[in-house]
């Protein structure tokens, strides 16, 4: 069995998850809770960086971050479907690296306000951050994912913008929704198509 070592919470960890469920994985993984605050976590044993999502291979070896674990599956489940090929492949890992970036600039915004004092947040650096992520927003309003219907196997980049956009109704209230109609109906027919979405959602 293959390990992984990730958290509820994580949108990462919900990316590389739904990915294993629609490549029809799932049932090869072994999902172990870390605790990236912990220093006995055996996290950092696995993962010199202490983040997750990690992958422990069947040989003990492993795997980080969500992109590489994302590549390794793909290629366990024949290559060709979480990640096309051919000039495909681009524009598909173009829109992950879209997704990530605004999941990386939200998750900043979170940490600024979880790890620091009031007293030292820094809002230049929030107002930062989160035009970044209203800059993401604006272009997939502009040019969304091509929807995901009941059949279909979603790549990769449809995979992340969910994830993405999921994190923002955890962790920032739903507010992405009041000024994005087109993506608020994209992620609904997401939803309706890959259970998986719905199964790996948190309580905010």
């Amino acid at each position: 069995m293959l390990v992984l070592r990730s958290s509820p919470p994580s949108p990462y960890g919900r990316k590389v998850k739904i990915a294993a469920s629609v490549a029809g994985l799932i049932d090869r993984i072994t999902i172990v809770n870390a605790d990236t605050t912990d220093p006995a976590d055996s996290l950092r044993q696995q993962n010199p960086l202490g983040k997750i999502p990690a992958l422990v291979l069947e040989d003990g070896s492993v795997l980080y971050d969500s992109r590489v674990i994302v590549e390794y599956l793909d290629q366990l489940d024949g290559g060709g479907q979480l990640i096309p090929k051919g000039n495909e492949r681009f524009a598909v890992l173009r829109l992950q690296a879209l997704a990530d970036g605004l999941l990386d600039a939200a998750l900043l915004q979170v940490y600024e306000t979880r790890f620091r004092p009031e007293e030292k947040r820094d809002d230049q650096w929030l107002a930062y951050q989160a035009d970044k992520v209203s800059r993401a927003l604006a272009h997939l309003e502009a040019a969304p994912p091509a929807p995901v219907a009941a059949g279909d196997i979603p790549h990769i980049g449809q995979i992340a913008v969910a994830c993405a956009l999921g994190y923002l109704d955890l962790r920032f209230a739903s507010a992405w929704r009041a000024d994005h109609p087109v993506l608020v109906d994209w992620l609904a027919a997401f939803e309706a198509a890959i259970p998986s979405f719905a199964a790996t959602r948190i309580a905010a």
